[in-house]
């Protein structure tokens, strides 16, 4: 009778920690606010910050909305960095990490004991960019950008939250779901296209981009699934800086994987198999440009998803950024006789000399 009581402690207390939290969540992409972007001009710099909350209370089972709850709330505040540089006209190169000021799974009915909450350094990107074409003539600005990134984790994946035993007094730990760990742990291949169709003369602008980021396994046994998106944007310039973009945007996340040796010994602290996620959004976003500074806001909107199993879906997901971009030092312009040189993306932009459009990077052209 005591080992069958011991026992049956044993396998409350074991599901009570292995099944507190419903997924691993997260671990999607690394960079926050669904950046679009081909290369810098030659020797200029970016640097570029976000901050992207996220906020959920709400469940979905396949692509309906689930009253039963794992948890209370899911929420984050991430901040992104990126510097970049035009090392030429074609190749740009930018180091780009992100610091959680605190990513949260309140348990439910605030329970403190299936809290769990992390704050810290995430990951960090090397991601280098190559346009493999670059066509401008008087109508139209043409540009085909490819990239490959490679991300590397600087933050904890494997932090444990204690609990004290009732009977014993001794305190036991749980490492932590992935959905609020830094990172995940391991190393990702990230892969890049940016597709950019502009009307200078009609302030219009079309492009895409399709990212895919390849997981890697980290030292857990634990492999989150890839990662996969493709967007498609419409935006439009107004009295020359002000911009408006409507963006369309699909994600998938494979199922995250589990080393079978791994679980001989231990289950983790969520369920693996309700991860996996496919979902679309649109995504409105409005910029304002003063001088070399960019200023943009956008929020997605999710208007489907589809979740494997029983998890957290999206519900309020926005990001706020600036943009500073300048060149270290001045290039050696050739000065020209004849007519000024203008961009064809802000007409108001002129000079008597070659160089870059302070609002957007964009090479000036000769004015016919």
């Amino acid at each position: 009778m005591k080992a069958l009581t011991l026992t049956l402690f044993a396998i409350v207390l074991f599901s009570g920690i292995s099944f507190a939290q419903c997924c691993a969540g997260g671990a999607g992409s690394p960079i926050a606010g669904g950046t679009s972007q081909g290369v810098l001009a030659a020797q200029q710099f970016e640097l570029n910050t976000n901050l992207q909350f996220i906020n959920s209370s709400v469940f979905y089972t396949g692509d309906s909305r689930d009253t039963n709850k794992y948890f209370d709330q899911f929420r984050s505040a991430y901040q992104y960095l990126r510097f970049a540089y035009g090392v030429t006209s074609d190749f740009t190169m930018s180091i780009e990490t992100g610091n959680f000021f605190h990513k949260e799974e309140i348990g439910l009915n605030d329970d403190p004991s299936k809290t769990y909450k992390s704050s810290g350094i995430g990951d960090l990107i090397i991601f280098p960019r190559y346009d493999i074409l670059n066509l401008t003539t008087d109508k139209s600005k043409t540009e085909i950008t490819v990239g490959l990134g490679y991300k590397i984790p600087i933050g904890s994946y494997n932090d444990s939250t204690g609990n004290v035993e009732p009977f014993s007094g001794e305190t036991y730990y749980v490492t932590n779901p992935q959905a609020v760990q830094l990172t995940t742990g391991a190393q990702d291949i990230i892969f890049y296209t940016f597709l950019y169709k502009g009307y200078p003369a009609k302030n219009i602008r079309f492009f895409a981009n399709a990212l895919y980021i390849k997981k890697g396994w980290n030292p857990l046994g634990e492999k989150m699934g890839d990662f996969a998106s493709i967007g498609l944007f419409v935006g439009k310039s107004f009295f020359g800086n002000l911009g408006a973009t409507l963006q369309l945007r699909g994600e998938y996340m494979a199922e995250m994987k589990l080393n079978p040796d791994i679980l001989m010994y231990a289950y983790p602290n969520y369920d693996p198999y309700a991860t996996g996620y496919k979902k679309v959004f649109v995504t409105p976003q409005v910029s304002y440009t003063l001088g070399k500074f960019s200023f943009y806001a956008l929020a997605d909107i999710p208007v489907y998803q589809y979740v494997t199993k029983t998890q957290v879906g999206t519900q309020f997901q926005a990001t706020a950024g600036i943009s500073f971009r300048f060149f270290a030092m001045k290039s050696k312009f050739d000065k020209i006789e004849m007519g000024d040189y203008s961009c064809p993306m802000h007409p108001d932009v002129t000079s008597s000399f070659k160089g870059a459009c302070p609002k957007c990077g964009m090479d000036l052209e000769l004015k016919k």
